[in-house]
């Protein structure tokens, strides 16, 4: 009998051949089909467990996307509907992967092979932890943090301080009472300033700086490394006093994540380094939306989803979105923590809260809180003032008048200093 459990995926596809053939032929390598009949593949097989065509879409005819063994003028493009009966992955997040996204991108006859969409299971979805400590329970560990948007930033440069040099950058930030500090993604466990000498010194930096500004401050400590290590990186961290570890997830994996995900007490802050490799095309990988399920159910309970006006090539519109699909509900689990980066700072908070209407975010701005000319502090609190000029409605040009008129000149100076849109 045929499970009625399942997992109906989208994709884009272009193909010389009837589009409806394509879609089948995909449909057959990513379930029970084989290129050639064989022996074994038995009406029962085909019945209980061949993914089925649901739906086809012709788009009309385009130039190839992709390079393949012949190179055909034109192709056609379509969206395909494809459904997966679930017995055939079970609930693991690695088979579910191997399944939707895996061998399909190399078939010749397809000239573009993008998973734009995944509905799943309610019992797939179920049999996921998911984040343990999300949007709430990260607010929960930091001071003032009940509402408005959180103020983050990176430790910079991002490599190659030495443990002196370290501790002032830590101290500095510490002290302009920012709500999240994280290691640089390209920061793991280097000889000349390891991860157990980082926590140690972040650690006693915070505690200190806590003890005069009375705002707690979380540090997301890159654990990321051989997967032999990632208990051992972990307990460091932890046993050391940190608050939060952060795991570069397109490069450790799904299986890393909720493997970690099982024993942390602490928010796991999910880096998505590598991810544009399968994402950045549009006719080739796996979209935002797809990807942040997973690692939501992986347990991520902080997800990047780049920014609004940042450096890196994904349009605002874009970026909306990646914020939309993090926070609409999957099933039970808890909300995950949606992380704007890059090139973040006083002139973006108004956009960024036009577009996606909430302040369920966290904000890491490198530049835009380190090279304020009055200093870290100044750059943390402008950046608050922007969040709430946009949450009220007022221009960036009125709040900077409004404050300045008061002798608050922290927002007039950033934006003399990164400009406003």
């Amino acid at each position: 009998m045929r499970d009625s459990r399942i997992i109906r995926c989208t994709y884009y596809l272009e193909s010389e051949i009837d589009p409806s053939a394509a879609a089948a032929l995909l449909a057959g390598e990513q379930s029970s089909g084989t290129f050639v009949p064989v022996p074994g593949e038995s009406a029962r097989i085909r019945e209980r467990h061949a993914a089925r065509v649901a739906d086809v879409r012709e788009l009309g005819r385009v130039r190839p996307s992709l390079p393949s063994r012949h190179e055909p003028e034109k192709v056609r493009a379509a969206i395909a509907t494809i459904e997966f009966p679930m017995e055939n992955v079970g609930v693991d997040l690695a088979s579910l992967q191997t399944a939707i996204a895996g061998n399909l991108f190399e078939l010749g006859e397809l000239f573009a092979c993008r998973l734009q969409s995944v509905e799943l299971p309610d019992e797939f979805v179920g049999a996921h932890a998911g984040p343990a400590f999300g949007i709430g329970g990260t607010r929960n560990l930091i001071s003032d943090a009940s509402r408005g948007a959180l103020i983050g930033t990176i430790v910079k440069p991002n490599v190659g301080l030495s443990e002196d040099e370290f501790r002032l950058v830590v101290r500095e930030l510490a002290l302009a009472s920012i709500d999240v500090i994280k290691d640089d993604e390209l920061m793991t466990d280097p000889a000349y300033l390891p991860l157990e000498r980082r926590v140690a010194v972040a650690t006693d930096e915070i505690a200190k700086a806590e003890q005069v500004t009375g705002h707690q401050v979380m540090y997301a400590f890159n654990i990321t490394g051989d997967l032999y290590g990632l208990r051992r990186r972990y307990d460091t961290v932890v046993n050391g006093g940190g608050r939060c570890v952060m795991l570069n997830i397109p490069i450790m994996g799904l299986p890393a994540l909720e493997l970690l995900r099982s024993f942390s007490s602490v928010p796991i802050h999910g880096h998505r380094a590598g991810l544009a490799a399968s994402m950045r095309y549009p006719g080739l990988g796996v979209d935002y939306a797809v990807w942040q399920k997973l690692a939501r159910l992986a347990g991520a309970d902080h997800l990047h989803v780049s920014g609004l006006g940042s450096k890196f090539y994904e349009p605002d519109d874009e970026v909306s979105r990646n914020v939309a699909a993090l926070l609409t509900p999957l099933g039970d689990t808890i909300t995950p923590l949606p992380v704007l980066s890059s090139g973040q700072n006083v002139s973006t908070p108004g956009p960024t809260f036009d577009a996606v209407q909430t302040t369920d975010v966290l904000m890491l701005a490198g530049g835009g809180v380190a090279a304020h000319p009055d200093g870290p502090a100044a750059g943390v609190r402008s950046l608050r003032q922007s969040w709430e000029a946009a949450v009220d409605g007022v221009t960036l040009e009125e709040a900077t008048r409004s404050y300045a008129s008061d002798g608050d000149l922290h927002l007039a100076h950033a934006v003399e200093m990164f400009g406003g849109r």
